[in-house]
């Protein structure tokens, strides 16, 4: 078994443990689900942040032009300091930056974090630690635009399978996701 595949199976473990939880919850996206995978405590974990940032850049390195890592706070945040921690042990270093839910009420009024590592136009990917409609990654790319970046490439730890990967296709961005509810939810 390569490491890749022992990396992907570890992560899928911390998962199940962390993050995965039965019963009756609320999603952002206001549905109903009889599952949740809380993804923060994972990525807030030292061996679960590791993982996913490695596993997360090994698939972005995979396009040479991307330049930086960005996502949506609260979930993306520790994932994309993760992936950009990560590039640069492997010699390769990519920026992160946040993208705010709402603008910056002073000073710059921008709705992104960490523009000063980034030059303006750069192909960039976006992170999400779970999709379920796609909503989130939606404004994300549109505030990405908004700032003069170019999204490259979308990415998540989780896909729940509910319509997210379609709504991105429509708006022209495939979704690459790590696992599906399936890999989770099998335990």
């Amino acid at each position: 078994m390569n490491s890749i595949n022992v990396d992907w199976e570890r992560l899928r473990q911390i998962i199940i443990e962390k993050s995965y939880r039965e019963g009756t919850f609320t999603l952002t996206s206001g549905k109903t689900s009889d599952f949740y995978i809380d993804c923060k405590q994972t990525t807030l974990s030292a061996e679960g942040a590791y993982l996913c940032g490695k596993l997360l850049y090994e698939r972005m390195a995979q396009d040479s032009s991307i330049g930086a890592v960005g996502g949506m706070t609260l979930g993306a945040d520790p994932i994309v300091t993760a992936v950009s921690i990560v590039s640069f042990l492997k010699g390769s270093p990519i920026p992160a930056f946040i993208i705010r839910k709402e603008p910056k009420g002073h000073g710059t009024g921008s709705w992104i974090e960490g523009k000063s590592n980034i030059e303006p136009g750069t192909r960039v990917a976006l992170v999400e630690d779970v999709v379920t409609t796609g909503g989130t990654l939606i404004k994300a790319i549109e505030r990405t635009h908004e700032e003069g970046y170019k999204v490259g490439m979308v990415l998540t730890l989780v896909d729940r399978q509910e319509g997210g990967a379609e709504t991105l296709e429509k708006a022209g961005h495939k979704l690459i996701s790590i696992f599906t509810k399936e890999d989770i939810k099998r335990g």
